[in-house]
């Protein structure tokens, strides 16, 4: 496990393939690391593995130039394929337990977690850290059910020793009160993928 693994987790770009006219996923990863984004996460919902792993690897080739990691949401396979830093695993898919079996050694599991029995449970698994969510209402993923609130943020971290991260329907404007509950960082989506700027955006979430 990487020493400093909740500094590297305080700010989570997750992809959106729906990320502006003109412009392509790299590109707006390129400019999120520009802003100094510690972590990506390549989202590519029910898209066939041979075209998940080309865009992983592109990535790949940012992210060790920036010094980020790359974390792979869902494919545990693609993400060992393309020698991503780990992969992001929700509920259903492989379980921790069997992704750290497989992978090599320092790998990283991260694993979406809703309530304090599941966070526990992942934990115990052997995840390295969890994603709790969604705090706030999203558009962005239509599987994110009903928002939690930054109140289960404070519950789970005051449950695990492992990094809390909150996602759904954060922004600019409300991350400060994810922080404040106890999460280590947070994942956005449209507050980087969709914004007219994203380098700024970055730099504005890291600096709040």
């Amino acid at each position: 496990m990487i020493e400093d693994l909740g500094e590297r987790l305080r700010l989570i770009v997750v992809t959106d393939p729906d990320c502006g006219p003109g412009r392509g996923v790299v590109d707006v990863v390129r400019a999120a690391l520009r802003g100094g984004a510690p972590a990506i996460q390549l989202r590519m919902k029910d898209a066939p593995a041979r075209e998940m792993a080309a865009v992983a690897q592109a990535l790949l080739a940012e992210t060790q130039a920036a010094g980020a990691l790359l974390f792979i949401n869902d494919r545990v396979d693609v993400a060992l394929a393309v020698g991503a830093d780990g992969a992001h695993v929700g509920q259903d898919d492989l379980p921790v337990d069997q992704a750290h079996r497989i992978a090599p050694p320092g790998f990283l599991v991260g694993v979406s977690a809703e309530t304090i029995e599941l966070a526990r449970r992942a934990e115990a698994d052997g995840a390295d850290y969890v994603g709790v969510g969604p705090i706030y209402a999203t558009d962005s993923k239509a599987d994110a059910g009903e928002a939690v609130g930054v109140e289960r943020v404070a519950e789970v971290a005051a449950s695990v020793r492992i990094p809390v991260v909150g996602i759904g329907g954060i922004a600019i404007a409300n991350a400060p009160p994810v922080l404040h509950a106890g999460a280590a960082g947070v994942a956005v989506i449209s507050a980087v993928m969709r914004a007219d700027d994203p380098e700024s955006a970055v730099r504005a979430l890291l600096r709040r």
